[in-house]
């Protein structure tokens, strides 16, 4: 059983220690998240660095931390980063009442390419609450792709799918947000 098998079985049973040490082996993979994750919001003072730190201790705080492999703990890690990206952006929001959206298309290289402004962070993120009502796998699929930044063999390892089923997902997902964002 190879060290990251074990780091998660000690995690599952509660080891946070354990979750200290694969934050340390998978610190590269982490830090891309958090770069990708920030690169979305405008404004916001918190460093890559920070939102690693910062999941890090949410993760701790929570308690438990349920994850089946590598890609399901990217994942959840991305989650929690998300989370707390859309915190951020929406006390940010609260302080400056009234502050304009800006619309744009959800594109596969929006990740890439497009620095968002922290309001349409925060509308994202309520419209993926929503898709996440009517489907929770287009939800997750938006979030590791679009938030987290994995690829789509990521995603499909993630959620034990095929590579062509989150292509299809993607798609069916983007649609429902394009229009929701309009």
């Amino acid at each position: 059983m190879g060290e990251l098998t074990q780091l998660i079985a000690a995690i599952r049973a509660g080891n946070d220690e354990a979750l200290g040490r694969l934050y340390e082996l998978l610190y590269a993979d982490l830090h891309r998240i958090a770069h990708a994750r920030l690169r979305h919001a405008n404004g916001l003072t918190l460093q890559t660095t920070g939102l690693v730190n910062e999941s890090f201790l949410r993760l701790v705080k929570l308690g438990h931390v349920d994850v089946a492999d590598r890609a399901h703990f990217l994942a959840y890690a991305a989650r929690t980063m998300r989370s707390i990206v859309v915190d951020l952006a929406r006390e940010g929001l609260a302080e400056r009442r009234g502050a304009g959206a800006e619309q744009v298309t959800l594109g596969t290289t929006l990740a890439e390419s497009l620095a968002l402004d922290t309001s349409l962070v925060v509308r994202i993120h309520e419209n993926l609450e929503e898709l996440g009502a009517i489907d929770e796998r287009l939800a997750q699929v938006v979030e590791m792709r679009f938030f987290g930044g994995l690829d789509e063999k990521e995603v499909a390892e993630a959620l034990g799918v095929s590579t062509r089923t989150v292509e299809r997902l993607w798609e069916k997902a983007r649609a429902y947000l394009f229009t929701a964002l309009k």
